[in-house]
């Protein structure tokens, strides 16, 4: 199924967490892990996607030239919090409390303790596990007033009962991470404060906002080591520092690096600003591929780079901020030929780059059309250091190990992948069909979930060969009925079974509310344990 085409000082203290924790030391026999997340960046924006791209990454596509670049590659859901909880649990997100939408700067936190994680799993088998970045899987911030509520999230008195001198409960070290420095959701998302190690670096004592066409940010609570400019070059340094640190350990490691970039504020440095001629988001893209190439220097520098595994891709497509129209009349498609963009159920909110290096075991320039899912890489993962995953882990993540050994292998890795909008809406993806279990977009291009009119003729359902008709313009719902009650069987039985992969049925997370699945013709309510 794979085809030629294209590893010192630390001045934060985390040796100490470290020692004496793990089941086991495998004394570096596994590969160290670095996994890359951007955020809102798009399949056409990297250049060994797109031969005509405006924006050139020559470091992100040097990944690809040493690597496995996969052209069939997807988020679970078209929206940053649902697809971090999904990568990191190997579950979808929709399986939780969190039917639509994402979590904000106060929401408490998605993922409990009893659940693993990539990191508890590589945690147990000896792995240093760090995270640096943007979380927005929630924590819960301790309150002023345990009796009060804090708010939503979206304006600046939402945040007054936060107090922010006591460590909150629930964060990544909780979840297997030895390490943890970053922010709690987007970066245009208040409080704008740093947690290190279940600490708040410094107390907010001012609020900033921005209203920037391009680098808008909303009014809140702000540190004054919180500097939004620096928050993407302040994780690639902590992140560098990280790898030079460990290169000097015995045990493997695992680096999940979670950029807040390029999602807004759109913020490219001073040295960076009109490079790309395209605009500031461009920019910012070639900022980051900037600093990819230091990263990868440091594997090199010291060491590590030929057993370590490097990831990097995206948790959604690109989106409307970055001015998509614009770059458009410039030539340059974000989102390559796919309909659509961030928030939509379409391929252009959850097709995205996803691009993998491991020189000890993957061949130099080979590419993938397997469809893979980021809910693979628990499986994936869990494989390469000899885990068994329990029933109740990775319930919708398949290893891709078959594809990193170059198998020969006559079947689809996945059976089946499931997406979801930023709306709830739902699509299943079986071989090249693609079943839509709404009438438009699910999300934010046009049609939209409250465009009544537009949605006014348009059928249910939307079926697309997506061998044919990648950019999905003709609903075969009518002519082909038989394949819409097969894929929309098999996703009710992924729903209703709690897992998509094999072994034993699961439960949904139970919710204290009425949760009514999207445009089911059989317009079935859901109860508390089948989602």
């Amino acid at each position: 199924m794979t085809k030629n085409i294209y590893k010192r000082t630390l001045l934060f203290s985390l040796l100490a967490l470290t020692i004496g924790c793990h089941e086991e030391n495998n004394s570096n026999t596994n590969p160290n892990i670095i996994f890359v997340l951007t955020d809102d960046l798009g399949y056409g924006d990297i250049s060994a996607y797109e031969e005509n791209n405006k924006i050139k990454t020559p470091n992100i596509d040097s990944i690809a030239h040493k690597g496995l670049l996969f052209t069939d590659a997807h988020t679970p859901s078209s929206v940053c919090t649902p697809t971090r909880y999904g990568l990191l649990t190997g579950r979808y997100g929709w399986r939780t409390k969190l039917k639509m939408n994402t979590l904000s700067g106060t929401s408490t936190a998605l993922i409990p303790n009893s659940r693993s994680t990539i990191a508890s799993i590589l945690k147990s088998k000896g792995y240093h596990t760090a995270f640096i970045g943007k979380w927005h899987l929630g924590w819960d911030w301790a309150k002023k007033n345990e009796n009060e509520q804090l708010g939503a999230g979206w304006n600046e008195e939402d945040f007054r009962n936060i107090d922010f001198s006591t460590p909150p409960r629930n964060t990544p070290n909780d979840l297997g991470f030895d390490y943890s420095f970053g922010h709690h959701a987007s970066l245009d998302m208040a409080p704008y404060v740093y947690l290190k190690n279940g600490m708040v670096t410094e107390v907010p004592d001012t609020s900033t906002v921005n209203t920037g066409k391009y680098s808008w940010w909303r009014i809140g609570p702000t540190s004054k080591d919180f500097i939004h400019e620096d928050v993407t070059p302040n994780f690639f340094r902590r992140a560098i520092q990280y790898i030079e640190m460990q290169s000097k350990s015995t045990d493997p490691f695992f680096l999940y690096l979670a950029l807040p970039s390029p999602h807004t504020p759109i913020l490219p440095t001073k040295e960076w600003q009109g490079k790309s001629q395209l605009n500031p988001y461009g920019d910012f893209v070639m900022m980051i591929d900037d600093y990819m190439g230091k990263l990868m220097t440091a594997m090199k520098e010291n060491g590590i780079e030929e057993n370590t595994i490097l990831v990097f891709t995206s948790d959604n497509g690109c989106a409307p901020a970055a001015k998509i129209e614009e770059m458009i009349e410039k030539g340059h498609h974000p989102n390559s030929i796919y309909r659509g963009h961030k928030a939509d159920i379409f391929e252009g909110g959850h097709r995205v780059p996803f691009l993998m290096k491991w020189p000890d075991k993957i061949k130099k320039g080979t590419s993938s059309d397997e469809t893979i899912c980021l809910t693979d890489m628990m499986a994936t993962f869990a494989e390469i250091v000899n885990h068994d995953l329990k029933d109740g882990e990775g319930e919708d993540s398949y290893s891709l190990m078959p594809i990193l050994n170059n198998d020969d292998y006559s079947s689809p890795l996945r059976e089946a992948t499931v997406h979801h909008s930023i709306n709830g809406s739902f699509a299943i993806r079986k071989d090249n069909w693609k079943l839509i279990m709404c009438p438009g977009s699910g999300g934010w291009s046009y049609p939209t979930p409250n465009d009544h009119a537009a949605l006014a003729g348009l059928p249910k359902v939307q079926l697309y060969d997506l061998s044919q008709d990648p950019r999905e313009k003709n609903n075969l719902e009518s002519m082909i009925p038989n394949k819409v009650s097969e894929l929309k069987s098999l996703l009710i039985q992924y729903i209703l079974q709690g897992r998509s992969t094999p072994g034993a049925a699961q439960k949904n997370d139970a919710i204290d509310f009425e949760w009514k699945q999207i445009n089911f013709a059989t317009e079935r309510n859901s109860d508390d344990n089948n989602s």
